[in-house]
């Protein structure tokens, strides 16, 4: 089977960091199927004059990921102009690069709603092959807010032949939009966990010249006031008057980092912002952690949480998206509303202080590689084309690919011994989730 999967949110030679998530799960469904990928870049007259959208600009029109071959089309876009008319001319660009890509592809994923999976729908009709469509977060439950949009994205969703959502919330959302709830899988994210495991925190914090004897609250992502960047520090400040050995790190980059630096000045050394870190990296300063803190505002199901309870660490976040599906037990976190600073310096201030057991952590958590991941997407796929799933192995223990219409399986595949394995990003992304 070869499958075309078109996105904007993949890396690039420019932007190797941007959504780490699917050029994992890709990369590992291509043990299953030929994949071509279409990581397109959003273009229009003078867009390498915004910030913005200069980053990706100067990207290789084709690139080897992974083992995947990528090309990056441009496609028209106008921002903030007329919206409704991206999705139309997004297929209209990828139609122009379709036709020169041989062979055909027996079924195209779009993967977030809009404009990427309208744009699936709309050729996968002209081709008359299935389409899939994945949802993100974001791409539900802001972009349906928005009237000029909404029609198109319903559009496309209710013309998919299946949609893949990263949590039972977005499923939910999803079919809110029209989609009956038979055509709605659930895939979760995986996680390396051969990169984040548990590890001694002391080891931890001595090799990040970090002292034994302080706590350590973490937040990984954009620095961005909707991933609630601005939050982490406001709630630090409620905090740390009455917790002085207490300390903050904020790892990422983003649109209001400038702010956030602004407002960790007044902490001196007891708030600390790394920038953009390579993921090994990543994965030391969660270690190294109390507990990670994650106050976003929306959200899809973000990697971060995974990582850190497959690396024995609680969490404090914000009971949105596919955040509660994750935190599915108080032994692994805590949840407050978005936006309510009492509550999150309340939770961040128990959890710098709470012992446990990081194994008990990981098994209660009972996070799922991405081979695992990539299968249960490999299954939805079939399901498109009316194919029955792969078998799964008696190995594995809990589901990730929740098909409705069918009993739910009980147990997980496990890949087999010497399956290939896929090498990191070089550096930290959080994609539009």
């Amino acid at each position: 089977m070869r499958i075309l999967l078109i996105t904007k949110i993949f890396p690039n030679a420019m932007n190797p960091g941007q959504a780490p998530f699917n050029r994992r799960q890709f990369a590992a469904l291509s043990r299953y199927c030929d994949i071509d990928v279409f990581a397109t870049i959003p273009w229009f007259p003078g867009a390498s004059r915004f910030s913005k959208w200069s980053v990706s600009n100067d990207a290789p029109r084709e690139e080897i990921i992974e083992g995947l071959p990528v090309r990056h089309p441009r496609f028209l876009y106008l921002p903030k102009v007329a919206p409704y008319l991206n999705g139309p001319l997004y297929a209209a660009s990828m139609l122009f690069e379709l036709a020169r890509h041989h062979p055909a592809p027996d079924v195209i994923v779009g993967s977030f709603a809009y404009p990427d999976g309208f744009a699936a729908v709309c050729l996968a009709e002209l081709l008359g092959v299935p389409a899939v469509v994945k949802v993100h977060g974001s791409d539900i439950d802001v972009l349906s807010q928005q009237p000029a949009v909404r029609p198109a994205l319903e559009w496309g969703l209710r013309r998919a032949t299946r949609v893949v959502a990263v949590s039972k919330q977005l499923k939910e959302g999803v079919h809110a939009l029209g989609v009956p709830r038979d055509r709605i899988d659930v895939v979760m994210n995986g996680v390396d966990r051969t990169m984040f495991r548990p590890r001694d925190r002391g080891e931890a914090r001595a090799a990040l010249g970090r002292s034994p004897d302080r706590r350590l609250l973490l937040y990984v992502g954009h620095l961005l006031r909707d991933k609630g960047a601005l939050d982490a520090i406001a709630a630090f400040e409620r905090l740390a008057p009455a917790h002085p050995d207490v300390d903050l790190v904020l790892v990422g980059s983003g649109a209001d980092e400038q702010a956030c630096k602004a407002a960790a000045e007044r902490f001196g050394d007891r708030v600390l912002l790394t920038g953009r870190l390579p993921h090994d990296q990543v994965a030391r300063w969660v270690a190294a952690c109390d507990a990670l803190v994650l106050p976003s505002h929306h959200e899809g199901t973000p990697n971060v949480v995974i990582e850190s309870l497959a690396s024995g660490r609680r969490v404090v976040a914000t009971n949105v998206g596919g955040i509660p599906d994750v935190l599915s037990s108080p032994a692994l976190g805590e949840l407050v509303a978005p936006g309510d600073l009492p509550a999150l310096a309340g939770a961040m201030s128990r959890a710098a202080y709470a012992p446990y057991n990081p194994e008990q952590i990981v098994s209660l958590a009972g996070c799922t590689g991405w081979d695992e991941s990539a299968r249960a997407f490999y299954n939805s796929i079939l399901a498109a084309r009316g194919e029955r799933p792969m078998p799964v192995p008696a190995t594995e223990m809990r589901p990730v690919l929740q098909l409705d219409g069918a009993p739910p399986s009980s147990r997980r595949w496990a890949p087999p011994p010497g399956s290939r394995r896929f090498p990191e990003a070089t550096q930290l992304g959080v994609g539009q989730a």
